[in-house]
Formats: C-alpha cells, structure tokens, sequence
C-alpha cells in the first residue's frame, strides 16, 4: 500500500552568490517523502544537504519549484505564516543545540509553546522533559548540562508541539560515540512512538542506516532518490 506524501518537492533550486561566484546549492531537486518515513540524507560537506533540510523546514526559501510539507505549498506563505505553520508541523535539531544560555531547560522548552499561544506551555514543556529522561535536570542552566543532556533538551523542545515531521541536522555531530549513540536511540524511539516522518543529515553511514531510506547528494543535486538499504524495498514514492 503506497504512502502519503507529507513531504513534495518538485524542481527546487536555490542560489546563492552574485556573479562568477554564483553556487547553485541545489539544482533541480524533486524528492516525495511519506508519511511516517525516516530518511537520511547523506554526501560530501557542501553538497547541499543541510540546505534541503531548511528548505523543507521553511527557514530557506527556494528560487523557484515547489515545497509542498504537510499539503501546504510553503513558497506561497508569507514570513508570519511561515513561521507560525513551522511552529506547528516541524520540530528541528541542530548539531549544535541552539539553546538559550540565560534560560533553564524548562524554559527552553516551554516560552516556544508559550509564544505559539500554548495555554499550558510549562506542564507540556515538564513532560517531555521528562519523557526524555530530564526530569531531574529541568531548573538547570545550559551551562550546567552535559552535551548530551543539552541535545535532550533540544529534542523536547523540537518534540513538545507534536509535530509531523522531525528535521535533524548532524544531532549527534557535536557528541562523543556513546552519548551519541544514546541521542540516536532516543531520536527513533520518538519517530517510532509518535508515528513521525523523520529527516537525518548525517556524516555517520552506520547512523543513516538505521533510516528506512538514504536519499545521497553531490553538487546540489540528488543522486540517489530512493535507496533502499540492505533487506528493504524501494519506497514508491520516491521519483
């Protein structure tokens, strides 16, 4: 039975530069992903692939072609639009966490929620805290928190609106193997418990073939759309 599309892109490029130094960071990009998909994005730095994780994520905009996430065409929204539907529909971890240093993990999760307009921000922000094992550590500082414990409070914060789609960009580049390894497991677990579509940027092949598809880039382009790993079939979607 063939998938939903929650994700469509169709001929995206995207430039940057003016001139002779003029980059085409992505070059006629069509991807489909469905719904509840984990995909790795793998290839060499520069090869365009954090660029599609915030194309699709709506922090970039293309110059041309279609975004389509979740049946809304982003391209058509203005920058409040934009921002409140990725409040909605997309949680997003960097490599480097991106927390706010003046703020505990508490309040890192939950003034989110509050400025999305969320009436129980601090109870909703408390929970997944503690559904990612923090629930001791939740009036800490950033300061105060190991890596680890940083990229967890990361995840709760990028989970805490429910959203359809988790983006993850190199979330355990900044980690040492095992802690890594720990944020790996807690990653798939909640894609897996909430029936989430997940996007990995990865470096780590191992990482990505924990994904239920490697979609490889080179020079702004897609190589490989579909590429099923070892003892898996082909995605239809994939074009």
């Amino acid at each position: 039975m063939q998938q939903s599309s929650v994700i469509d892109l169709a001929g995206v490029h995207l430039t940057l530069g003016e001139g002779a130094s003029r980059v085409h960071v992505l070059d006629n990009v069509s991807l489909a992903i469905g719904r509840g998909e984990s995909v790795a994005i793998l290839g060499p730095s520069g090869s365009g692939k954090s660029t599609l994780l915030m194309v699709i994520a709506g922090l970039e905009r293309a110059d041309s072609g279609n975004v389509s996430v979740t049946g809304s065409e982003l391209g058509a929204m203005g920058e409040d639009e934009l921002a409140a539907f990725r409040g909605r529909n997309v949680g997003i971890v960097f490599q480097s966490f991106h927390l706010i240093a003046n703020m505990t993990a508490l309040e890192n999760v939950a003034v989110p929620l509050e400025l999305a307009g969320e009436r129980n921000a601090f109870e909703r922000a408390a929970a997944e805290l503690e559904a990612v094992g923090l629930g001791a550590r939740m009036k800490h500082y950033p300061g105060q928190l190991s890596g680890g414990e940083q990229q967890r409070v990361a995840m709760a914060r990028a989970l805490a609106p429910d959203p359809a789609i988790l983006v993850a960009d190199e979330p355990t580049g900044n980690l040492d193997g095992e802690t890594g390894s720990q944020i790996a497991d807690l990653l798939f677990a909640k894609q897996r418990e909430r029936a989430m579509t997940l996007l990995l940027v990865t470096h780590d092949t191992k990482l990505a073939t924990r994904c239920g598809r490697v979609v490889r880039m080179r020079s702004g382009t897609i190589e490989s759309g579909a590429d099923a790993l070892p003892g898996e079939a082909k995605p239809a979607l994939a074009r």
